[in-house]
């Protein structure tokens, strides 16, 4: 199993590096089968657990859906689409939705606001970098993801599928081996999002 590395000449002598840039999320169009095998997956879970964790709140889970559950979950996407109005068209493409990608794992999270020290805009970042992590390993190990949410992950019923109290449902994370090469969508200028401290405010400055 290959995937495409775009980058791979951003960081000479350094695989691992340059393994990391090259890295791009993929349509479930263009997934295929196999998926990850469960050790896999596994592997990919203990990486989001190296991300930050502030307070060992570890504020989030995942939830693997397998095959067999995929009608299921179809139906609970066309519950939320009949629940919004939308056209039959719509309702039948949201039903399609339950079978992106070989391998789907639902990502929730749950913020701890009772943690004085660990206020919410923190326990987020680290969700945040969970997701980065599994993602990460998912493509190093030649698998193309791409995690898809909307307004559908707050419908009751898929919360009520998925979350227990507390709990938000943030998305579902396709996966499946990349049929295409993978691309940015537009050239990365790291330039303008880093910027030395001129001490703006300071006295003296």
């Amino acid at each position: 199993m290959s995937t495409h590395m775009s980058d791979t000449q951003a960081a000479p002598g350094n695989p691992p590096l340059a393994a990391l840039l090259g890295r791009h999320s993929i349509g479930p169009r263009w997934m295929v089968a196999p998926g990850p095998t469960p050790t896999q997956l596994e592997q990919a879970v203990q990486a989001a657990l190296r991300a930050p964790n502030h307070g060992r709140l570890r504020p989030w889970r995942m939830v693997s859906v397998s095959e067999a559950q995929r009608p299921a979950l179809a139906a609970l996407f066309e519950q939320f689409a009949r629940d919004s109005g939308k056209s039959e068209e719509d309702v039948a493409i949201e039903r399609e939705r339950a079978h992106n990608g070989p391998v789907l794992v639902a990502w929730i999270s749950r913020i701890n606001n009772s943690v004085a020290k660990v206020p919410p805009h923190e326990q987020w970042i680290c969700i945040g970098g969970a997701l980065a992590n599994f993602m990460n390993a998912l493509h190093f190990m030649g698998y193309g993801a791409k995690i898809l949410s909307g307004r559908k992950c707050q419908h009751p019923a898929l919360l009520q599928a998925f979350c227990g109290p507390g709990e938000q449902l943030v998305g579902f994370v396709c996966i499946g081996t990349p049929t295409r090469a993978l691309e940015p969508r537009e050239k990365d200028d790291p330039q303008p999002l880093l910027s030395p401290w001129r001490g703006e405010g300071l006295t003296g400055s």
